[in-house]
């Protein structure tokens, strides 16, 4: 005689699927930190730090976080900033050549 096989119960997930642990995550943020030391005969070689934030860029600014705003690689805002500071330094400097070029003739 043969017994009908039996599909094993599906997997509990206490409700939480990857959306759901993911916007937890963004929402609280994690830390992740650690150092890296590579020392020979007590002497210390290289040392690499490592500091990971995992979170949303609300709570980012939250916390204080905001070095993606200021660097000219990630954003455009940045970027004409920088390059109007330097085009200023630019002009300065210009005006101070010029300046200083009739005084010599």
């Amino acid at each position: 005689m043969t017994t009908p096989s039996r599909l094993p119960e599906p997997y509990e997930r206490n409700g939480s699927n990857l959306a759901d642990i993911l916007e937890r995550v963004l929402d609280k943020g994690v830390v992740i930190a650690g150092d890296i030391r590579i020392n020979l005969l007590d002497i210390e070689l290289l040392t690499i730090k490592l500091r990971l934030i995992v979170a949303s860029v609300d709570k980012a600014k939250e916390m204080g976080i905001d070095w993606w705003e200021e660097d000219p690689a990630l954003s455009s805002s940045a970027s004409r900033r920088e390059l109007s500071k330097e085009n200023e330094r630019l002009r300065h400097r210009v005006e101070e050549l010029e300046e200083a070029s009739p005084r010599e003739r």
